[in-house]
């Protein structure tokens, strides 16, 4: 009788890494041309492919002036109007940068277009919050996503959520 549980050495079988699953991760979130394809489905007004998970954020460069964009995985929805998101590269990751400086950004989630919204940086209880109920909601992509957290930011990441930065995004909705 063969043992299903081992598997060799050299299997194609065998399990991945969870270390190498997030330094495969790390480098795809550094591929400046793979992370940009989906603006352009969002500009095409395909948006609606991505769900509410993930969102498009327009935002002014703080140095330059001009308009930015990148998208983002929704990680909590503490109400209808605020979309929270995670700096996967911390404090230097331009975007994050960005909206620091102008708080003032324009968000598209799914079927809605560009709506006007104010940024706020999440103090540390409320991102561990966030961070746990994602975690909580989806198990498995928290497992992958943390690996690739850490990758980009040097060091573990857990749902403390201690070292990882989070911004809401609250709808500015017309009266």
């Amino acid at each position: 009788m063969t043992n299903t549980s081992a598997h060799p050495a050299n299997s194609p079988h065998r399990p991945r890494r969870d270390g190498a699953l997030g330094a495969v991760g790390a480098r795809i979130l550094r591929s400046r041309r793979l992370m940009r394809a989906p603006i352009w489905l969002y500009r095409a007004g395909l948006g609606f492919v991505f769900g509410s998970r993930l969102l498009l954020l327009e935002h002014i460069g703080r140095t330059s002036g001009a308009r930015r964009y990148v998208v983002l995985e929704v990680v909590d929805r503490s109400t209808p109007d605020v979309y929270v998101v995670a700096s996967g590269f911390g404090t230097r990751s331009q975007w994050f940068r960005n909206v620091r400086a102008n708080p003032q950004v324009r968000v598209a989630v799914g079927r809605h277009r560009l709506t006007p919204a104010t940024a706020r940086q999440l103090p540390p209880v409320e991102a561990s919050t966030s961070l746990q109920a994602y975690a909580a909601r989806h198990p498995r992509s928290w497992a992958k996503f943390r690996d690739v957290l850490a990758n980009t930011l040097g060091g573990p990441v857990d749902e403390d959520a201690a070292n990882l930065p989070m911004i809401a995004f609250q709808l500015r909705r017309p009266r």
